[in-house]
């Protein structure tokens, strides 16, 4: 039986995993905040930019045309492979929980 029971360092490991998961989860949901208030601070502008037009000032204008120039430079193919990536993602982290 003796010969059965985990060595005491390999407990050690296993609390430091479980703590280094911990920290990878936290981080991982503190970054995807940070990305869904980027794109909602990019919405907002385009928001802005749409009841203001051409009053709306300097930077929502520039924010505007970029969001505009981005959208003309990414050709149809590309907003499709986008799309199916995008859709893959979320089916694997449906499956995942």
């Amino acid at each position: 039986m003796g010969s059965l029971a985990p060595h005491p360092m390999q407990r050690v490991n296993i609390t430091r995993g479980l703590a280094m998961m911990n920290v990878l989860e936290k981080t991982r949901r503190a970054l995807w905040l940070f990305v869904e208030l980027g794109f909602l601070a990019i919405l907002s502008v385009i928001l802005i930019y749409l009841l203001l037009g051409e009053n709306s000032g300097d930077f929502v204008q520039s924010v505007a045309r970029n969001v505009m120039t981005f959208a003309n430079g990414v050709g149809t193919p590309s907003l499709i492979g986008i799309g199916v990536i995008l859709a893959i993602i979320y089916l694997v982290m449906q499956r995942i929980r």
